[in-house]
């Protein structure tokens, strides 16, 4: 009470104002350092990282840079990989669906996409395709190929239907036995010149 001859009740007592901001930063690094155990795996591991730091540098494959310009060797694979798959299958992707239109068309993500197509003898159906180059490397399943096909109702409108199982496979195909013709015609041309 107000007014009462009790002496005060005896309380904690308080630190000084100076201290609790000291208090919570002691506070905060012992949190923090809580956390310097713990043992973090990565989920998306970089599949790359052993060939990029081989030599001892991220720089270049063998290691630093260099003064003069690059090697004659170094050079010429550059202007080999001019993008960023691999040149015969891309050509051959290019050639194998030259008869369609092209909506785009992108050589360093090796993505082709083209635009709807009709026949003539079969104008109430269409087809569309994606084209994706998958490896710098001549190979199998370097490229794949998905089909979208729709067909024209009694209404006008498209509508979706499905392509056959083994129009994308014989596609693949196509591209893969194109890029081989180019590659021997390549090696051939490498021989006489």
């Amino acid at each position: 009470m107000l007014f009462s001859s009790e002496p005060p009740s005896p309380q904690a007592p308080q630190p000084p104002m100076v201290f609790r901001p000291i208090l919570a930063c002691f506070a905060a690094l012992l949190l923090l350092a809580a956390c310097a155990g713990v043992n973090r795996e990565e989920k998306f591991p970089d599949k790359d990282r052993e060939s990029r730091y081989a030599y001892g540098s991220a720089v270049s494959e063998k290691g630093g840079f260099s003064l003069f310009g690059d090697r004659d060797d170094e050079r010429k694979k550059r202007q080999a990989t001019g993008i960023g798959v691999n040149g015969f299958l891309w050509r051959a992707a290019l050639d194998t669906i030259a008869f369609m239109p092209i909506a785009s068309a992108d050589p360093f993500g090796g993505t082709v996409i083209t635009d709807w197509y009709s026949t003539p003898a079969a104008p109430n159906e269409r087809v569309k395709l994606n084209v994706f180059v998958l490896s710098r490397d001549l190979r199998a399943d370097g490229v794949k190929v998905s089909v979208f096909r729709q067909v024209k109702e009694k209404s006008g409108n498209w509508a979706d239907a499905t392509a056959a199982a083994d129009t994308a496979s014989k596609l693949e195909d196509s591209i893969l036995t194109r890029a081989r013709q180019l590659r021997v015609k390549s090696l051939e041309d490498e021989k006489r010149g």
